[in-house]
């Protein structure tokens, strides 16, 4: 594919992969296009070599800092309640942490916006959210979406550092413009591990569905099998949700029994309970 690089040696900015005011003609769009169409084996070791070439550069971003994920839907739109918590929970963890999502749109782009903005004042974020609410999802139009993100990117030019990993295998779903890096990968199985690795710190599930509920159970794996000093703190957000609407807490909980996961697992009902964990 023409422009696809496979010995890039730094992540992603939202700019390279937004490089024409038309989606449709963008190094994203083209990329996809080129992935679902790419069959012999020159593209799958192009595809090998790019995703080799990211995990090097996303080993390197990461290096020195604490990330926090936050996993949630991608249906949240802009405008709703699950948008703008997890926007203020982005920005509560972003101000020890750097945030990370899985970089598509939703509860991703959210988190991302809120952990961009951690060092503003609260308001601005309010602002953010009103600029977005006028194009609450990417469909019909990922231009218009696009429009209000980069008019919402005005309010934070110096922005906290925070990460998206989304991956072309759901090149539908258009990457936000909040994530200040972003590793971008053509294998999703390779994007899911990558992603909960690097989420040193700890991870946050919002409510979501197949996805989430993946990750959340992924998550719960490898820190059953982590030893006392390597378990990572897992934080799900929701009673309800988590334990009637999909009812993933009591498996975790059953699962973490008598583990050294059992004392880093938590329910909570608020973004801001969740917060208060990482502080």
């Amino acid at each position: 594919m023409a422009g696809l690089d496979i010995t890039r040696s730094t992540l992603y900015s939202p700019a390279d992969l937004y490089d024409r005011d038309d989606y449709a003609a963008s190094f994203d769009a083209r990329a996809y296009v080129w992935a679902r169409a790419a069959c012999g084996p020159a593209e799958a070791l192009a595809e090998v070599l790019h995703d080799q070439a990211i995990d090097t550069a996303l080993a390197a971003w990461v290096r020195d800092r604490d990330l926090v994920g936050v996993m949630g839907g991608h249906a949240a739109d802009r405008g709703t309640t699950a948008y703008a918590d997890a926007a203020r929970l982005g920005r509560l963890l972003g101000a020890r942490h750097v945030v990370a999502t899985g970089g598509g749109p939703g509860a991703m782009e959210a988190a991302n916006l809120g952990g961009r903005m951690a060092g503003l004042p609260e308001e601005a974020l309010l602002d953010a959210l009103g600029r977005l609410g006028v194009v609450p999802s990417f469909r019909p139009s990922i231009d218009a979406w696009v429009r209000a993100a980069r008019d919402a990117l005005e309010l934070s030019p110096s922005p906290r550092p925070s990460l998206g990993v989304p991956t072309w295998h759901y090149g539908h779903e258009p990457p936000n413009l909040f994530a200040t890096a972003v590793a971008k990968y053509f294998r999703n199985a390779l994007r899911e591990a990558i992603l909960l690795q690097v989420c040193d710190a700890g991870i946050v599930f919002l409510p979501g569905a197949g996805g989430t509920v993946q990750e959340i159970f992924q998550d719960a794996c490898e820190n059953y099998y982590a030893t006392d000093e390597s378990v990572a703190p897992m934080v799900l957000v929701g009673r309800t949700y988590w334990t009637q609407t999909l009812p993933a807490w009591p498996l975790l909980q059953a699962l973490a029994r008598g583990r050294a996961m059992e004392g880093h697992v938590h329910l909570v009902d608020t973004v801001d309970e969740a917060a208060t964990l990482f502080a």
